[in-house]
């Protein structure tokens, strides 16, 4: 990626900002989180936990982001002779932080919760997928509104291979996006599906070859950024309604979502920007 600002280089959690205009490094534009734990195959733990919390409450915040991408840091390079690790997004938790926990003490564990943090973040999040997304990894890919994944990708639920169930959310937001008895049947099997089948239902809404998938999420991601921030809100807002309500009800919601665009200065400017065939120059308001 080019014209990249750094914007802070945690331990477990790298974050970047791409400017829409090179030569504004601080106008609006798009936020990079690379998870940085290589050598653990970017395992979730405590502490990347909370970076993607605090990530995601900064975000709400900074009106120069317009739109998330979650990435995986790539793979360590192998000393000679040696055989390299595998690519991941994130390959799940980190089982060692599991050994003799119990109910109470694993439940208080989510009040540090990234799966909803990114579920929650207003703009925009996109997962770019190179490689394992496991367990707590699918779960954060899910989590994000649109997945692009690498030909060599694998997705997958395997904590029933540890005696549990998914609990960032998996059971609950797989099943709505690929449906009930692929979603049971993943959760239950704990089997990997490669990335073709993972377009095939649904789960994946991009595959690419590795080397392309970084070019082709920045161009997804800059189109998104170029919209309206204050529609882009909305029409989040309103496609997530569909997942909670009844039809008559979010049909309801968007309209009534629909006719307030209407007093907004956005739509002022889209529309004329239209009739002029120009460029809208959005105020987000």
């Amino acid at each position: 990626m080019t014209e990249v600002v750094d914007m802070g280089d945690d331990s477990v959690l790298v974050m970047q900002h791409v400017p829409l205009d090179t030569d504004v490094e601080d106008g609006p534009g798009i936020a990079i989180w690379t998870i940085n734990r290589p050598d653990k195959l970017n395992a979730l733990n405590s502490e990347v936990n909370d970076a993607i919390i605090s990530a995601a409450k900064d975000v709400e915040k900074n009106d120069s982001v317009r739109v998330v991408i979650i990435r995986g840091a790539p793979p360590p390079t192998a000393e000679e002779g040696e055989r390299g690790m595998p690519p991941a997004f994130v390959a799940g938790a980190d089982i060692s932080e599991f050994v003799g926990v119990d109910s109470k003490q694993i439940r208080k564990t989510f009040k540090a919760d990234p799966w909803a943090a990114v579920w929650n973040i207003s703009k925009p999040t996109i997962a770019m997928v190179d490689g394992f997304a496991l367990g707590g990894g699918c779960e954060l890919a899910l989590s994000c509104d649109i997945r692009l994944a690498s030909t060599r990708s694998m997705f997958g639920t395997p904590e029933i291979n540890l005696g549990l169930i998914p609990g960032g959310g998996a059971t609950q937001r797989l099943a709505r996006l690929v449906g009930y008895g692929k979603a049971l049947e993943m959760v239950m099997s704990g089997e990997l599906m490669p990335a073709a089948e993972a377009h095939r239902v649904g789960l994946a809404n991009y595959v690419l070859p590795p080397e392309q998938l970084e070019e082709v999420t920045m161009t997804i991601a800059r189109n998104l950024a170029s919209k309206s921030p204050h529609t882009i809100r909305v029409a989040k807002r309103a496609v997530r309604a569909a997942l909670e309500r009844p039809l008559s009800e979010g049909l309801r919601f968007e309209r009534d979502e629909f006719c307030a665009l209407f007093d907004t200065e956005d739509k002022e400017v889209g529309v004329q920007a239209f009739l002029d065939r120009s460029d809208p120059e959005w105020t987000g308001r």
